[in-house]
């Protein structure tokens, strides 16, 4: 076999690989995405035959689920909409300026007991959060919190998220010291060098902790049914659970309608995101 003969057989191989890869990937992708098509599938469809009709293209189309969903509740889904929505930009602002303050800390800041304390953090991630369940409860009781959203939100801005500290203390030590050392020769201080210096180069990690708190508190549904009790304040997952009804009288096919309703800002938000999302899991050394 002459050369060319073999470079054409390695190159013919390796085009092989790249389709078979290629092709694996997308029947695990159409495998993944099969739960939201049914759905979406089940949102166009009369609740009478959602679980009859198992196909993804409906035998039945029924539009109105999307507008009968909408008003089917005590009160409209964008009340729910907007009530998430702030507890999200409330949680997202609050998780950036705490865990940024604390990560800068552990990560430039010399101080006695720091490794200590960054070990105790850590730590943290290992501890059920069932545990703290009824002490939290507590505390947010005798502090008059129930039925608001301060015990949804307050925790955010104290830097209670240990994983999100950690993103950040990795990410911060893959920049170089030397411009902390250039700005703090020009006459910046702490707080300067962290304000401008810092935090304009944190837009990756930045944008890997905005994405998982807007995925992990929009789908929260535990906390806010422990907090709250007027559904004048429920959140979108709450609002779902109005749905169902313990007699059997389910509207399945108005709930799989807010259902993908609720969906679109999560994958919005996601794809707006998404590049800087690996960006920043890659540079922070999480896999």
């Amino acid at each position: 076999m002459t050369t060319d003969e073999s470079y054409i057989e390695r190159i013919g191989n390796s085009r092989r690989k790249r389709f078979t890869k290629h092709l694996l990937l997308c029947l695990a992708s159409i495998v993944m995405l099969y739960p939201l098509l049914w759905l979406l599938s089940s949102s166009l469809k009369p609740t009478e035959i959602v679980f009859k009709d198992l196909s993804l293209w409906p035998a039945e189309w029924d539009l109105s689920n999307y507008a009968e969903g909408w008003t089917a509740l005590q009160f409209p889904f964008d009340l729910y909409l907007v009530n998430s929505v702030v507890i999200v930009v409330l949680s997202i602002l609050g998780n950036l300026l705490s865990c940024s303050l604390a990560a800068y800390a552990f990560a430039r800041l010399n101080f006695r007991g720091r490794k200590l304390f960054f070990a105790l953090t850590l730590g943290t991630m290992m501890l059920p959060g069932h545990v703290l369940l009824v002490p939290q409860y507590i505390v947010f009781a005798k502090m008059g919190w129930l039925n608001t959203y301060f015990p949804l939100i307050v925790p955010n801005f104290l830097a209670t998220s240990a994983f999100y500290i950690f993103l950040m203390v990795q990410f911060i030590r893959s920049l170089p010291k030397e411009l902390d050392e250039a700005a703090r020769i020009d006459g910046a201080g702490t707080f300067r060098i962290f304000w401008s210096v810092i935090l304009p180069l944190c837009k990756p990690a930045f944008a890997t902790t905005a994405i998982f708190t807007f995925i992990s508190t929009w789908n929260e549904f535990f906390s806010p049914l422990l907090y709250l009790t007027e559904q004048e304040l429920y959140t979108v997952p709450l609002a779902l659970r109005q749905f169902i009804d313990s007699e059997g009288q389910s509207q399945w096919g108005q709930m799989f309608a807010m259902s993908f309703v609720s969906l679109a800002p999560v994958i919005g938000f996601f794809i707006a995101g998404q590049k800087y999302l690996v960006k920043g899991i890659a540079t922070t050394g999480l896999k």
